[in-house]
């Protein structure tokens, strides 16, 4: 759930900033999308990575106990 919140806001954030960029062409819009991207993809790297652990990591544990 919140994953999906986080998605949703960031895909509005970058709609909202290509939009005005095209009005403006203010160059901060196209950092600021830039920074959005890569801060959602850190964000679905430690997600993800958190998921493998629970997923292999915990559930082997519990067949080795």
């Amino acid at each position: 759930m919140l994953i999906r919140f986080a998605l949703l806001l960031s895909i509005l954030l970058i709609v909202s900033s290509a939009a005005l960029y095209l009005v403006t062409r203010d160059p901060r819009y196209p950092r600021f999308i830039r920074q959005v991207v890569l801060f959602m993809g850190y964000v679905l790297m430690v997600f993800g990575a958190l998921y493998l652990l629970e997923r292999y990591g915990l559930v082997a544990w519990r067949v080795l106990v």
